[in-house]
């Protein structure tokens, strides 16, 4: 039993070990924010998450095991709240991606606003009165 248990183990560390090294390679490789920001998702959403479920195998039902889904559903629950702000802070303070296919423009169309936090609101430069979005 205990080698099936390591088998099972193996098959869920090994490819979310790989998956954190791609990351962290990503994290090192890529220019943007934007493209950092999806390999910071790969870093704690699927690696991160695979490891957790091959060492709640080896851990057996256990108080550790139920920590460590506790871990799982924390980091599955913050991750995409945190990857959002990253990115609205981003595009709020107009960084600019580098990526040739995605151009600033697109982000604004069709009559898109974004709250910058401090009252102002701005739809690609189109604001009345109070910063309230214009109608036109």
């Amino acid at each position: 039993m205990t080698v099936l248990l390591d088998i099972l183990t193996a098959l869920f560390v090994i490819p979310g070990c790989v998956l954190l090294l791609i990351g962290g390679y990503g994290m090192i490789r890529l220019t943007d924010v934007f493209e950092r920001m999806h390999a910071a998702g790969l870093i704690d959403t699927l690696g991160l998450t695979l490891v957790m479920v091959g060492l709640m195998f080896q851990g057996g039902f256990t108080l550790i095991t139920f920590k460590l889904f506790l871990v799982i559903a924390f980091v599955l629950f913050t991750s995409p709240v945190v990857t959002h702000a990253l990115a609205r802070a981003a595009l709020v303070a107009n960084v600019v991606p580098k990526a040739r296919r995605l151009a600033p423009d697109e982000l604004m169309q069709d009559g898109a606003t974004i709250d910058t936090g401090n009252g102002e609101i701005t739809d690609g430069g189109q604001t009345g009165p109070g910063g309230a979005p214009s109608n036109s």
